[in-house]
Order: C-alpha cells, then sequence, then structure tokens
C-alpha cells in the first residue's frame, strides 16, 4: 500500500515539482544536535560564527539560537548559482566580512556544500587573514558532487546527489521561506 502525498509534501517551481525530503521537526533536532557539539568543542574559545548569505540564513538563524557560548556573527555573501539548478562554476564575491578574523577562531556556516567550489574560495579569503582556527559547518553535504578537496568539520545531512530547495535554500530566489527541505522528482530528467 503506497501512502498518498499531502499537498504540503509537494512543491511545484517554474513547473518543476519537489517532494519533501526533510520535514521541519527532523532539520531542528538536527540542528539542536550540531549546536550541542559545537558548544562543547568551542567552550572558551569565543569563535565568530560567518553566515553565508543568502541560502543559509535559515539554519544560522536557528544554529546560533542554540549557541551558549560567547561568540561573534558577521555576514558573508557570495554567488555561484545565479537562477540555475547547477553552479556556474564562478564564484563573486557580494558582501566581504566586516570583522577582524586575524587570530580568532572561524566557523563558517553554511547551507549546502555542493561541489566545494564557494568553500573553497570562502576557506581560501579567510586564510589569508590568519585565523587561529577555520571550521565548517553545514546543514547539507553532496559528498558525490565534491570536486574541491576541503574538510568539512560539522555535517547536518548527508544527502544523495539532488537539486533541493527550502529552509533557506532556493530555486530562482522562491522557496527560500519553507520549513522543510524539498528534492526535485526527476521523472528520468533533470
Amino acid at each position: 500500500m503506497t501512502k498518498n502525498k499531502s499537498k504540503k509534501d509537494i512543491v511545484v517551481l517554474n513547473k518543476n515539482t519537489f517532494e519533501l525530503y526533510l520535514d521541519e521537526k527532523k532539520i531542528q533536532k538536527r540542528v539542536l544536535q550540531l549546536a550541542n557539539k559545537i558548544n562543547r568543542e568551542f567552550k572558551g574559545k569565543e569563535p565568530i560564527f560567518i553566515c553565508v548569505l543568502n541560502g543559509a540564513f535559515m539554519f544560522f538563524s536557528d544554529l546560533i539560537r542554540q549557541i551558549t557560548i560567547d561568540c561573534e556573527v558577521d555576514f558573508l555573501k557570495l554567488s555561484s548559482y545565479g537562477d540555475s539548478k547547477i553552479s556556474s562554476g564562478k564564484v563573486t564575491l557580494l558582501k566581504d566580512l566586516n570583522c577582524e578574523v586575524r587570530n580568532r577562531n572561524i566557523v563558517m556556516v553554511e547551507d549546502i556544500v555542493d561541489t566545494g567550489l564557494s568553500m573553497k574560495y570562502m576557506r581560501n579569503l579567510v586564510m589569508q587573514q590568519n585565523p587561529k582556527s577555520f571550521t565548517i559547518a553545514t546543514l547539507l553535504l553532496k559528498p558525490d558532487s565534491i570536486k574541491y578537496d576541503i574538510d568539512v568539520d560539522y555535517v547536518g545531512f548527508k544527502i544523495p546527489n539532488k537539486f533541493v530547495v527550502g529552509y533557506g535554500l532556493d530555486f530562482a530566489q522562491k522557496a527560500r521561506n519553507l520549513r522543510a527541505i524539498y528534492q526535485l522528482k526527476t521523472n528520468g530528467k533533470i
């Protein structure tokens, strides 16, 4: 017997159908687990949490509210997708950091690590300023898509190489506001 999907389990964007992949409850449970681990490992280190805009804003907001240690926050904005479902292969810096990262512990918070291109760019950008440490926290990781040598320290969920939207992740700037994450339904094509 197959379970019928409710309307809230399906999202249609620009004639593309997305099915529920991770519900809000599962996401929030994992965010709390990641925050607890970060709180333990960074106790007494006063890290700077850097949110990668726009996609990570929901994950960052939920994560930072669970952080109980002394910390600072800053924001960085990049673009590598435009309005496409695949990375353009080019990273553009749209907003740089305001804080001084020299000799500080950095926790870069990203929504998704896909090819690793954006994260490699951000790591190189921050490492030029000689931080004490550089750590990556991402909600989603696509291990089969990684093309660059990067270490991701905190991973919410490892997911297959499929396009996802919701919870900050967008398709042509739409669906960021969804509380859950939806995966593109392929039907044999992308």
